[in-house]
């Protein structure tokens, strides 16, 4: 198992949904990665070139989190996972859309997906 990067409660208003008050209004979701990435090498050399740099994933995901709107929350973790595994240090990633505000009558805390995605060739 490669050691991990988490990144947790990235936060933005997207438009996601298939609801046209969804996609007029927007609403919060909140995005949390695990980066698969082997460390060693960088905490050897202490040296961010050997790493992943989170603060540009995070902002790749703000911006799919908040770009282009989807249907569905699927499709957007899918995004996500694909954007992270361009970065080349990043071997997997585990993605968690949660959508709190999510069209549902009853009393809930949380809506989220959560999938697995790595590099084929990892």
């Amino acid at each position: 198992m490669p050691d991990q990067i988490l990144i947790t409660g990235i936060r933005g208003t997207g438009h996601h949904g298939v609801f046209a008050e969804e996609r007029r209004d927007g609403q919060e979701f909140i995005v949390d990665v695990a980066l698969g990435v082997g460390l060693r090498r960088s905490a050897s050399s202490d040296d961010l070139a050997d790493t992943v740099d989170y603060g540009i994933v995070a902002s790749d995901i703000h911006a799919l989190i908040t770009g282009e709107p989807h249907d569905l929350i699927e499709t957007l973790a899918e995004d996500i996972a694909s954007a992270c595994l361009r970065h080349a240090a990043v071997e997997s990633v585990t993605v968690t859309v949660h959508k709190p505000q999510a069209p549902i009558t009853v009393p809930f805390d949380d809506v989220a997906v959560r999938i697995t995605r790595s590099r084929p060739d990892a």
